[in-house]
């Protein structure tokens, strides 16, 4: 297995789970927040698409899929274009609701062009700093396996929020 293979492999994983999540829920059922205060998931799969657009668009060098294919207005959030959702306030998670193919339809559109970046890497290419920020700086590397682990958090609390309001 190669590079590409295996961070291909990872997000495939994110996206089945992210479409399993949200499966047949209605906009309400989504914006749904556990004990009236916990993330729902709405938000959870907002923020967890937003944060890999953000990310891999930056490592690539391209505009989000959020502001270049209109997904902003379609979502139509009291939010700066930029806000990937880090440290959202209760109030700004209770703002996003969103249909199950709002969300998996900006989710499908960042997976399809994570997977055509990551189609292309090689063992090498991940040694390259994107980020110098920090200390030591960020590596590509480093950087796509931040948002696979951001997004499997996330994902699996996705699907957790979905058997509690399912089975509660």
């Amino acid at each position: 297995m190669n590079v590409a293979d295996l961070l291909t492999d990872a997000f495939e994983r994110v996206h089945a789970s992210v479409h399993d999540a949200v499966e047949g829920l209605s906009a309400d059922r989504l914006a749904t927040r556990p004990e009236g205060s916990a993330n729902s998931i709405a938000w959870l799969v907002w923020h967890l698409t937003r944060v890999q657009d953000d990310h891999v668009s930056d490592a690539e060098g391209v505009e989000q899929a959020w502001t270049a294919q209109g997904w902003a207005d379609r979502f139509g959030l009291p939010f700066s274009p930029s806000d990937t959702g880090y440290g959202h306030s209760g109030d700004e998670v209770a703002a996003v609701r969103a249909s199950a193919k709002l969300l998996t339809g900006y989710h499908d559109a960042v997976h399809e062009r994570t997977l055509r970046y990551v189609g292309g890497l090689s063992g090498h290419d991940l040694d390259r700093i994107v980020d110098d920020a920090w200390d030591p700086p960020v590596t590509l590397g480093v950087r796509l396996v931040s948002v696979v682990n951001d997004a499997t958090q996330h994902v699996g609390q996705a699907a957790f929020v979905r058997g509690s309001l399912l089975n509660g």
